[in-house]
């Protein structure tokens, strides 16, 4: 309930409006209470992000059971890590990064590179296909992953530096869908070579006749 109730704080008014105080009034329990089970406001704020992990987790799963059948679409994907930094996590996680904390690395989404790795050799196989190597969809969804979580806090400057307004914000969503598409979905079948030379010798037929 703590948690829930921080988390709708840092929706609302970004880290500085997750206070103690504020949390408890939520709540409906005193500051004491909340001291209790984090001891302090920068433990409770590093609880709240690994909270925040822990939710993306859940919806991460609920879409990953929509891929058990038919093609992979990402879109769901993408929306679901791009909604969690927008309610506040960014600078959740930059404000913490800044006091000196440091993510050891929880492998977060390698569930979903598995999955996305597993479905497009499934794919490829059916469909005469090469599939990507495990290290593209590593590659792709990393860079997935940085866009959505600097999005909040310098998307729209990266985007007015190369002459795009804020309402292009949901284009690169959808430009980044179709990034994870292309690269599930493998390479065509290689084209047939003709390995006989260009400009074969007359001489050389006329022997052969011989």
């Amino acid at each position: 309930m703590i948690l829930e109730a921080a988390s709708k704080l840092l929706a609302a008014g970004g880290p500085a409006a997750v206070q103690v105080r504020a949390v408890a009034a939520e709540v409906g329990v005193s500051d004491a209470a909340v001291n209790h089970h984090f001891g302090t406001r920068e433990q409770l704020l590093d609880s709240l992000l690994r909270f925040g992990g822990t939710k993306l987790k859940a919806e991460l799963h609920a879409v990953l059971g929509a891929w058990t059948d038919g093609p992979i679409d990402p879109a769901e994907l993408v929306r679901a890590l791009s909604a969690l930094y927008a309610d506040g996590y960014a600078e959740l996680a930059l404000a913490l990064h800044r006091s000196g904390w440091r993510d050891t690395g929880s492998g977060l989404l390698d569930e979903v590179v598995d999955r996305l790795h597993a479905q497009a050799r499934q794919h490829c196989a059916a469909t005469g296909r090469t599939p990507p190597p495990r290290e593209a969809i590593q590659l792709t969804v990393a860079g997935l992953h940085q866009a959505v979580a600097t999005e909040p806090l310098f998307g729209d400057e990266f985007r007015r530096s190369v002459g795009l307004d804020a309402a292009a914000r949901d284009g690169m969503l959808d430009w980044w869908t179709e990034i994870l598409r292309t690269t599930v979905a493998g390479q065509g079948p290689p084209q047939p070579t003709d390995v006989t030379p260009r400009h074969e010798p007359q001489s050389l037929g006329r022997n052969q006749n011989s």
